[in-house]
């Protein structure tokens, strides 16, 4: 532990010593009867030994979600008596004290151990290590202090609460596996398709009896199988727009839990690329572990800047699978993401565009200059999103006031908009 002198051990040292001097100087003992008391603190201040403690920290658990509380205890001991002893345990941002002292002061004798329980509420979603405790032992008349760090830290994740979807995006393409999309094309399945004549080689449960007793000739059922579909939530790290502990790229971590959460109930398979300084992957694959994979990917993420011009061609092919459907969660506002958007786009796959809106965080003005600024980057933006809806590309907006149920609805009445104007 490092030891530290308060301000007052020099000052009282300073006023013993000249009082002691002008005792001698002068003979005038009262001078040293005064300046007794201060020496006297001065000695027991810098006689104190430096204590001998010990902390360690528990926590009830490892994974938590946004708004849960978690028990902790914080255990200090003491093998040489201390008279006040500060202990404080660090909370790293994300976490929040809701019971409990922190920090606290407490006095242990030799020999003595004691837990203090606190309650932490998990404000946010984050990953982090909890553990590091800050102890600060003082004397009785507090003008010396011993400080020391102790590192038991334990990793700790806060999985962002998801919302619940009612609906999701149908995919343009399915896959050959087993899920819950309805396939375009025609196999064994459940959902009625249509009826044909019969040819050798079908089935005799496929046959339709009441058509063919008004035919009077065979006629069987076809159906439309049900498939599952590959997604990939395509995360823009490159930019965000923020203000205090908030920003656009907390809302896009959101929105892309509840995705993924989404999707995988729906058996469908949910890969993950992190566009930005630092490029981050994880191939497309289903289930529970799954699931844990690319919650733990999405909360490792941030905004890395960087100057580097990156497209989709430093992407791992089998990231991207053929006929995959692309999430892109992005506040459009670098355009590196952009092009590589519209790259993916030319290349056939399935875009689909929520964009995390950054006007929250824009700070009004009143000056002329800059109202014109921000009503011209409104404009640029408004291009931006005819842009992608003139490739076929549906964009949606995402803010406060508007949940990804919402944003999907829109996505939805587009798409269907788009097919009665092909039509």
């Amino acid at each position: 532990m490092t030891r530290s002198a308060d301000a007052r051990l020099g000052a009282y040292a300073a006023l013993a010593a000249v009082a002691f001097v002008a005792a001698l100087a002068l003979r005038r003992p009262e001078l040293a009867v005064i300046a007794a008391p201060f020496a006297l603190l001065v000695a027991l201040g810098v006689r104190m030994p430096a204590p001998e403690l010990r902390a360690w920290v528990e926590i009830d658990r490892e994974r938590a979600l946004e708004g849960d509380e978690l028990d902790a205890i914080v255990t200090v001991r003491a093998d040489s008596a201390v008279d006040r002893l500060e202990v404080g345990l660090v909370l790293p941002d994300g976490l929040a004290l809701a019971g409990g002292s922190n920090p606290v002061a407490i006095h242990l004798g030799a020999g003595e151990e004691r837990e203090l329980p606190l309650r932490v509420r998990c404000a946010r979603w984050t990953s982090a290590e909890v553990g590091e405790v800050w102890l600060r032992a003082r004397d009785r008349v507090g003008l010396v202090r011993y400080e020391g760090r102790v590192d038991r830290r334990r990793p700790l994740r806060v999985y962002p609460t998801p919302e619940r979807l009612r609906r999701l995006l149908a995919p343009a393409r399915t896959q050959a596996t087993t899920g819950s999309w309805v396939a375009p094309i025609r196999a064994e399945g459940l959902e009625f398709a249509d009826t044909r004549p019969f040819v050798p080689g079908d089935r005799v449960r496929s046959v339709n009896w009441r058509a063919t007793a008004r035919r009077g000739n065979l006629v069987v059922n076809e159906r439309h199988p049900e498939r599952n579909a590959d997604v990939v939530i395509f995360l823009d790290s490159f930019a965000e727009a923020r203000a205090s502990d908030e920003g656009t790229f907390e809302h896009a971590v959101r929105a892309a839990a509840t995705l993924v959460t989404g999707f995988l109930e729906r058996r469908d398979r949910v890969g993950l690329v992190a566009f930005g300084g630092i490029l981050r992957w994880l191939q497309p694959g289903s289930g529970l572990v799954q699931r844990y994979r690319l919650v733990d990917a999405l909360l490792e993420t941030g905004v890395e800047f960087s100057y580097a011009w990156k497209d989709v061609d430093v992407i791992p092919a089998r990231t991207l699978p053929p006929g995959a459907l692309v999430v892109a969660l992005t506040p459009l506002l670098d355009e590196r993401s952009v092009s590589a958007l519209v790259n993916l786009r030319g290349r056939g796959h399935d875009i689909v565009v929520l964009e995390v809106s950054p006007d929250p965080y824009v700070v009004a003005s009143t000056d002329p200059a800059d109202v014109v600024a921000t009503r011209l980057w409104h404009l640029q933006r408004m291009e931006l999103r005819a842009r992608f809806e003139r490739l076929g590309v549906a964009v949606a907006t995402l803010d406060e006031e508007t949940t990804v149920e919402a944003a999907l609805e829109g996505v939805r009445a587009y798409r269907r908009h788009a097919r009665l104007a092909r039509r």
